[in-house]
């Protein structure tokens, strides 16, 4: 649904905030809410860095992560670091 409501310039967002009322109201492709099957393109595309992070990704122990409400990553090694994270952070 985000993408399908698409930029919010006055946020400088890609991210809108989606209500219940945008399932049954955005006009777009996208919206498989009220366009049955698969979207008329991609819905988001990697970019490089991207494909090349998932052709050669990095050597680590960490299996886990999640983003802070301010965007910084946190790793966890084990479920239980990664609950506490949860926890923590969320």
């Amino acid at each position: 649904m985000q993408y399908a409501k698409g930029y919010d310039s006055a946020k400088n967002s890609w991210w809108p905030q989606v209500t219940q009322e945008d399932y049954r109201t955005v006009k777009s492709p996208y919206n498989t809410y009220l366009h049955p099957g698969l979207p008329p393109g991609p819905i988001a595309s990697p970019g490089l860095e991207s494909i090349r992070a998932a052709a050669a990704p990095s050597k680590t122990d960490f299996l886990y992560y999640l983003h802070d409400l301010d965007g910084k990553i946190h790793y966890a090694k084990t479920i239980e670091e990664h609950q506490q994270n949860v926890r923590e952070f969320l």
